[in-house]
């Protein structure tokens, strides 16, 4: 079973840290299918080399030259992972702007991966104030998982840069369950009536003498 993953990133600079973060997933994301025998091919569409074109686009209404080819890449697509630094609170305007050029219903029903960068953490509410939402009204299928890579995620140390794997690997572990066909969800909460406490016990000291 081969599946096509489009890496849709939005880094300004070179090197950048948005793309660094959009190939760790990318790379997440095929090891994670090839435990579940799926085969994943990953495309790259770095939108700051098409910055010019989507600008045309919004104007002229028609996508044209290498941005048509990538509108084309994304609709085509089995999954998509979506990353774009923060700007302003929110995402970049270059990021917003290519998913505009986009037909509306060219992502419904496509499992998307949302991912972003900022400088502090403060900013992290990003995923799910503004990156949901926007997937969402595209009608496509967000993974549970968000992942935010703040500064001090990158060269910290040890803890921090596991963190951020672990949450690179459960992003990824969700959306190639969705590429193999697998339900996703989280663990049920416990129900905390199913054993319930004993009134007594409830009201005995932190001696365990009653009251």
């Amino acid at each position: 079973m081969t599946r096509r993953l489009v890496v849709v990133t939005a880094g300004l600079s070179q090197p950048s840290s948005t793309r660094l973060l959009a190939d760790r997933l990318g790379s997440a994301v095929v090891r994670a299918g090839s435990e579940r025998g799926v085969e994943v091919q990953v495309q790259v569409v770095e939108l700051r080399d098409l910055a010019h074109d989507i600008a045309n686009a919004l104007v002229t209404g028609f996508p044209a030259g290498e941005l048509r080819a990538a509108v084309d890449v994304v609709a085509a697509a089995d999954a998509v992972v979506a990353v774009t630094p923060v700007f302003a609170a929110s995402y970049s305007g270059l990021f917003k702007s290519f998913f505009d050029v986009l037909d509306p219903d060219a992502l419904a029903g496509t499992p998307v991966l949302v991912a972003a960068t900022a400088g502090t953490a403060r900013h992290s509410l990003v995923l799910d104030h503004a990156m949901r939402p926007m997937f969402t009204y595209l009608h496509a299928v967000v993974v549970p998982t968000g992942v935010f890579a703040a500064a001090e995620d990158w060269g910290a140390g040890d803890g921090a840069d596991r963190a951020l794997a672990e949450r690179v690997d459960r992003a990824a572990g969700e959306l190639a369950a969705l590429l193999g066909g697998e339900p996703v969800g989280r663990a049920a909460a416990p129900d905390p009536y199913e054993e319930p406490t004993p009134f007594v016990d409830l009201l005995a000291d932190s001696s365990g003498q009653q009251v």
